[in-house]
């Protein structure tokens, strides 16, 4: 079992800033894969970025060159940086954990609004 508890999420002008965090807990040291998927209003869940055990990460093409995923291994913790943001980055954010059994789990989700 994995526990994921997320935080950052808020309301931001367009062009801002905002850093999420989740912190995960339980059977950490199965944990292969850290990421963030995010859901708009009437869309499906999507990825947003991803990282690895070994570091190697991944991001969508409408985040690349603004969002950064990172990982803090001594605190089990996962973050997302995200700059320049726009109004169609509004989302409810959710943190999401792989185990190397292939296993996934899911924070909470935490929303971010991007309005002026």
């Amino acid at each position: 079992q994995v526990q994921l508890v997320e935080s950052g999420g808020g309301l931001v002008q367009p062009g801002g800033s905002l850093r999420l965090s989740c912190a995960a807990s339980g059977s950490i040291s199965s944990i292969y894969v850290m990421g963030w998927y995010r859901q708009a209003p009437g869309k499906q869940r999507a990825g947003v970025a991803h990282i690895i055990s070994g570091g190697t990460t991944n991001y969508a093409d409408s985040v690349k060159g603004r969002f950064t995923i990172s990982r803090d291994n001594a605190k089990n913790t996962v973050y997302l940086q995200m700059n320049s943001l726009k109004p169609e980055d509004t989302a409810v954010y959710y943190c999401n954990v792989f185990l190397n059994t292939g296993q996934p789990y899911w924070g909470q989700g935490t929303q971010v609004t991007v309005s002026s």
